[in-house]
């Protein structure tokens, strides 16, 4: 993995942060950083506000208390209408891949690039191709979604996350509802991604098997306590996190083994 300047700030710091819906929390008092080209993965069982923290990251929820900051600068308190500067560096992938139906793959990634720049037509054609050769799509530009797999929709869905070369990807259950074999496909494009682009990835996901995989650092989201159960690289939360459901998490419901030294 390439190495992070340890000078820079972190490309992204959560400091206090509490979720809520009205008077329901969902969780408090978060706090952890996500370095420049991490592959940060926030972990945790269903229910537990995986997504939910993710929409604070971009700011499309706000929290009841506390900040997230980008690159140091406090993106909580920016008004809604000066936020641009921070949301054009972000790529977002949903949780469905969220791909017009009615539009090719190269017309959904079109969008974006159409929207934010003044590139002309061909340019555009040509850049939308670059993208879906980035996942593995080349030759499916005017395919429309219905007609390929779904492993191929959630790639496209990463092709239009990155159509405008974003600082940080946010990719919500990439790997939902997709075979074992298609899920590996996704998580080596993930990493691939990040070594070749420097990309900092921020993944939201409960397969073991790709948290495993991809991440180097990750939060548990703990239902029981509703906060944090732990930061760190999930391969050594398995072993060593003192909190035993961040263990019986990463060990698949197995009884929680002592702590390795």
């Amino acid at each position: 993995m390439p190495e992070a300047d340890p000078s820079d700030p972190p490309k992204i710091a959560v400091r206090n942060l509490t979720m809520a819906f009205g008077s329901f929390v969902v969780m408090s008092d978060l706090e952890f950083e996500v370095a420049e080209k991490d592959i940060f993965v926030i972990m945790g069982g269903s229910g537990c506000g995986k997504s939910t923290l993710l929409r604070h990251l971009i700011g499309l929820m706000e929290p009841k208390s506390g900040a997230v900051y980008h690159n140091g600068e406090n993106f909580t308190a920016t008004p809604p209408e000066d936020r641009g500067r921070f949301i054009r560096r972000f790529g977002v992938m949903y949780q469905s891949g969220a791909l017009w139906s009615s539009l090719t793959l190269a017309e959904n990634i079109a969008l974006p690039i159409e929207e934010h720049t003044d590139l002309s037509p061909s340019a555009i054609r040509d850049l939308t191709s670059y993208k879906l050769a980035l996942v593995g799509l080349s030759g499916y530009e005017d395919y429309y979604p219905s007609e390929v797999s779904g492993g191929m929709n959630k790639r496209a869905g990463i092709a239009r996350a990155m159509a405008l070369d974003p600082e940080i990807l946010f990719l919500d259950e990439p790997g939902a509802g997709l075979d074992p074999l298609s899920s590996r496909r996704l998580d080596e494009l993930i990493l691939r991604l990040r070594d070749t682009l420097g990309s900092t990835v921020v993944v939201v996901t409960h397969e073991l098997a790709s948290i495993f995989a991809i991440a180097n650092h990750s939060i548990f989201l703990d239902t029981a306590t509703r906060k944090q159960g732990a930061t760190g690289n999930p391969k050594w939360l398995s072993d060593h996190s003192e909190n035993p459901a961040v263990r019986l998490f990463l060990r698949r419901g197995e009884p929680a083994s002592p702590i390795q030294p």
